[in-house]
C-alpha cells in the first residue's frame, strides 16, 4: 500500500487549516506519510509553513512539486480560477489529489476536472467539510427514525462577513474572474452539498441574488428555493454582512409531518428537537458527538482527530494509503456545481430552471 507523500500548494487561510490536519493525521500515527513540500506565490508565506512541517521543499512554483521524487499526493488550496489547471496535471502525472471547494468557476471546467481525474484513476477527494459534521450527521439519522411522516420543508440561514475582511483576508475573493462568483458559490456550495445529502436530489430551483459591495459579478446576497426530487421544497439564504465581530454561523430548521428538528452550529453543538407531543427537547454537545462517534464507526485515536476537526483530511490519507476510492468525490462536487449554475441561470433570467437544464 502506498505512503502518503504529500505536496501543498496554496498557503492562504485554508491552506493553513488543511496543513494543521495533515500533520496531526501523520502525528497520530494511524496513518504513515511524509509532509514533502508547501508551495505559495509568496515564498515567505511558504517558507513559514516549511519551518512549522519540516517540508523538504519550498518553492513558488507548482511545478516543482509535480516533480519532486517521490510525491504521490497533493493539495490543491489556491484561488478558484487556478483549481482546473492544477488538478488536470496532477491527475495526468498520476497523483491523487485533495482540491478545495469551489472546483472551479464554471461547470464546464469542474466537468473537466472531473474527466481529469476519472480517467487517471487517481484518489480524490473535495473540500466540502459539511458532510464529516458532526451535527449534521446526527441530525440525518434523527431524521430517518420512522413515525415523522412526510418531510415538509427545510430552510437553512448561512452568513458571514465578507471574506476579504478580517482572519480570511482574502486578496482575490473579490474577483468574478478569480472567485466565479460570491456567496453562493464560494461559500454556500457546502450548503448545497448538505441540501443534496439531508434531503434528497434537487431537480428544480429558483433563486434571487444581489451586489450590494461594489465587486462586479460577486453577490452578497442569494435567496433559493430547491425543488427535490421526492417532492418537497427546501429554502436557502445566503448572506455575506460586515459584521467583523459576528463569527460564520449557520442556522437550520427541519420541519416534518410530525416532528422538529433544529441548530445553530455546522460542526459541533446540540440539537433541539420536538415529536408529535411534547415539548422542544436539546441534545447537548456531548451527546451529539458521542452518537456521530457510534454512527462513524470511529475507534481510538480517530475519535481525537474528529473532535479536532482533523477528520477529513485523515480519511482522505487514509484512502490514499489503502488505495481505495475517498469521499465526498469531484463527481459529488459536480451535483452541486450543476445546482449553483442552475441558481445563477435562474437569477440572470428571472425564472424556474431545472437542474437538467443547464
Amino acid at each position: 500500500m502506498p505512503v502518503p507523500v504529500v505536496g501543498l500548494i496554496g498557503c492562504g487561510h485554508i491552506g493553513r487549516f488543511h496543513s494543521r490536519n495533515i500533520r496531526g493525521s501523520f502525528r497520530s500515527e494511524l496513518v504513515p506519510g511524509e509532509y514533502a513540500a508547501v508551495c505559495d506565490r509568496d515564498l515567505d508565506r511558504a517558507g513559514s509553513f516549511a519551518a512549522i512541517t519540516g517540508s523538504r521543499m519550498v518553492t513558488d512554483d507548482p511545478t516543482e512539486v509535480f516533480g519532486l521524487p517521490g510525491l504521490n499526493t497533493v493539495y490543491i488550496c489556491t484561488e478558484t480560477a487556478e483549481h482546473p489547471d492544477l488538478v488536470v496535471r496532477a491527475a495526468e502525472l498520476g497523483l491523487h489529489v485533495f482540491c478545495e471547494k469551489p472546483l472551479a468557476k464554471t461547470l464546464g471546467e469542474v466537468r473537466r476536472m472531473v474527466e481529469a481525474v476519472e480517467a487517471a484513476g487517481v484518489v480524490n477527494q473535495v473540500g466540502l467539510v459539511l458532510r464529516y459534521s458532526p451535527v449534521f450527521t446526527v441530525m440525518k439519522e434523527m431524521m430517518s427514525e420512522p413515525g415523522l411522516g412526510p418531510l415538509l420543508t427545510a430552510h437553512l440561514r448561512d452568513d458571514q462577513f465578507f471574506p476579504i475582511r478580517g482572519h480570511y483576508a482574502s486578496s482575490w475573493r473579490g474577483s468574478f474572474e478569480r472567485a466565479g462568483g460570491g456567496t453562493l458559490i464560494e461559500h454556500s456550495i457546502h450548503d448545497v452539498d448538505l441540501f443534496r445529502w439531508l434531503f434528497g436530489d434537487i431537480t428544480r430551483v429558483r433563486c434571487h441574488t444581489r451586489y450590494t459591495t461594489g465587486h462586479d459579478g460577486v453577490e452578497d446576497v442569494a435567496i433559493a428555493t430547491f425543488q427535490h426530487a421526492d417532492g418537497h421544497q427546501t429554502s436557502l439564504s445566503s448572506v455575506w454582512h460586515a459584521l467583523d465581530d459576528r463569527p460564520s454561523t449557520r442556522h437550520l430548521e427541519v420541519f416534518f409531518e410530525g416532528g422538529y428538528f433544529a441548530t445553530d452550529h455546522d460542526f459541533l453543538g446540540p440539537i433541539r428537537y420536538q415529536g408529535r407531543t411534547g415539548p422542544v427537547e436539546e441534545m447537548p454537545t456531548e451527546q451529539v458527538f458521542d452518537r456521530y462517534v457510534e454512527i462513524a464507526g470511529l475507534e481510538g485515536g480517530e475519535v481525537d482527530l474528529a473532535r479536532a476537526g482533523m477528520y477529513e483530511d485523515y480519511a482522505f490519507l487514509r484512502c490514499v494509503e489503502e488505495g481505495r476510492p475517498a469521499f465526498p468525490d469531484f463527481r459529488t462536487a459536480l451535483a452541486a456545481h450543476e445546482v449553483v449554475d442552475a441558481c445563477y441561470r435562474s437569477a440572470r433570467e428571472g425564472q424556474e430552471f431545472g437542474v437538467a437544464e443547464v
